[in-house]
């Protein structure tokens, strides 16, 4: 019986591994050029909300004062900040008076402190288009030439890209990549890109969208008190009947999200249950897949290699070998994530630390919302 069950279960791994891995690709990708001689180049309005970025917000400007798009204006809009941002801020909008500088207001009661500080931003724009970016990502010089021809080429009315992520600790590297997999295997870029599949997402980290789209649809209005409101402004614009698109951007954009695993813990346990409350289905799944790689998969091996050593024989050996070879197929793929973040295959050992970490996430995540514990960020409390 025990190796019966050891063989269903290795089939079952082996479905599901190729199954969750082979959903993640996302087929566009997005080059750096400049914008080609005489294309048209109407003004993008590029906004950037920032609360308490001192830490980044000075990449970021000046990363986006470098754009070879002959036609922007940038916007960055201090929401409250209470560390050194709005002094850089005056900074810099004293060496460049292209860098427009918004004192933001305090937020409505019933407003999300980011929304409320982009429809700031939007209020004094003059583009046709709008472009919003976190003030932890930081452009490549042909970010915005880069992403307006590819909107145009898809015709897209939202554009989003996925950034490039930078890794710097050994948390961010063992937990990050298998949160960005799961988000990936829950939105893939397939169908987010089909206008007849209702799956949206965007990136607030980065997207582009016409003006007359976004006053159309209500713009940050439409989700005032969403903190998931990139997804929610996402599913907003598609219910709408407009084009989403969603693009590789990793070769024209990164972002340095979190630098420690409480940084970590504060910014996904107030994402990931508000932005998947209504795919419970996918929630689950994701918590049973992140437990089968932190307890599961390592408890099979274990128990095998000691009914083997107590001299289990045949029976033991072969479920020994089942799950190693479970094991070696899941780390393949594991490794093949991690060079895609430019961090060592080495970090794919780490599965079963970062599993467990991805796992607790999820269920903190749930507690503080179904609990009413309220979630934190910047400094905010939301119920």
């Amino acid at each position: 019986m025990p190796v019966l069950l050891s063989s269903i279960a290795c089939l079952i791994a082996l479905i599901l591994t190729y199954w969750i891995h082979s959903r993640v690709a996302i087929e566009v990708a997005i080059s750096p050029a400049p914008l080609p001689p005489d294309t048209p180049a109407p003004l993008i309005s590029i906004i950037v909300p920032a609360r308490n970025e001192a830490r980044n917000i000075r990449r970021c400007v000046e990363k986006l004062l470098t754009q070879s798009y002959p036609n922007f204006e940038l916007i960055v809009v201090d929401d409250r900040s209470t560390d050194a941002t709005p002094q850089i801020l005056a900074e810099l909008a004293a060496q460049d008076t292209r860098l427009r500088l918004l004192l933001g207001q305090e937020k409505p009661a019933d407003w999300a402190g980011k929304p409320y500080a982009l429809i700031q931003g939007v209020d004094v724009a003059r583009g046709e288009w709008l472009c919003f970016i976190d003030a932890d990502t930081f452009a490549h010089q042909h970010l915005i030439a880069s992403a307006y021809r590819a909107a145009g080429e898809h015709q897209a009315d939202l554009f989003t890209l996925l950034t490039d992520q930078e890794l710097g600790t050994f948390w961010e590297k063992a937990v990050l990549p298998l949160v960005f997999t799961g988000l990936a295997f829950g939105f893939p870029a397939r169908q987010v890109n089909d206008p007849a599949k209702p799956q949206a997402i965007a990136n607030g980290q980065f997207f582009l969208i016409r003006q007359s789209v976004y006053a159309a649809v209500g713009g940050h209005a439409a989700v005032h008190n969403r903190i998931d409101e990139d997804k929610a402004f996402a599913e907003v614009v598609k219910g709408a009947g407009y084009r989403l698109f969603i693009a590789d951007g990793r070769a024209v954009a990164r972002t340095r999200m979190y630098t420690s695993l409480p940084e970590m813990w504060e910014g996904w346990t107030k994402n990931i249950f508000l932005g998947l409350r209504d795919r419970l289905g996918l929630l689950a799944f994701g918590a049973f897949a992140a437990l089968m790689g932190a307890l599961a998969l390592p408890a099979w091996l274990l128990a095998g290699l000691l009914w083997f050593t107590a001299a289990g024989g045949p029976p033991a050996l072969a479920v020994t070998l089942e799950a190693l070879l479970v094991w070696g197929y899941l780390l393949h793929w594991r490794s093949r994530s991690a060079q895609a973040f430019q961090i060592s295959g080495w970090y794919a050992l780490t599965l079963p630390l970062g599993a467990a970490i991805f796992a607790a996430m999820m269920f903190g995540s749930a507690y503080k919302v179904l609990f009413g514990r309220g979630v934190t960020w910047k400094g905010r409390i939301y119920q």
